[in-house]
């Protein structure tokens, strides 16, 4: 019953006729007319949208390909100065290292003869 009880005036109420005039229609129409202004100016937002998105993606591309480049173009040069410099140390260090050989080599020849050079030697761990 209390189900009734409510049903009852939302039944009545829907069918009561709502009346439609002229001016209804006249404002429907200018409002179709705003909505297909409207549904113009999304579409052409849409494209702008769109050519902003293409613009964007051709920016990443190019951007991706001159960083790969730059990257590898950074890699190739500290290589190559790192090859640089151990080229360098050795070619500077080659002349030196023959020449303290030559030392040693002197220092044990002449340790045959002198006893305080020998021992120095071996305390140096050269002998």
């Amino acid at each position: 019953m209390i189900f009734i009880a409510f049903a009852l005036p939302v039944i009545s109420q829907q069918q009561q006729p709502t009346p439609y005039t002229m001016a209804d229609r006249d404002r429907l129409i200018q409002v179709e007319a705003q909505v297909s202004s409207l549904n113009q100016r999304f579409d052409d937002m849409n494209k702008r949208f769109d050519d902003m998105n293409n613009r964007l993606d051709r920016l990443e591309d190019k951007f991706d390909t001159y960083f790969t480049w730059g990257f590898g173009l950074v890699l190739g040069a500290i290589f190559a100065l790192m090859g640089f410099v151990i080229w360098d140390r050795r070619t500077t260090l080659s002349p030196v290292v023959q020449q303290q050989e030559r030392i040693l080599l002197a220092l044990k020849e002449m340790s045959k003869d002198n006893s305080t050079i020998r021992e120095a030697l071996k305390k140096a761990a050269l002998y």
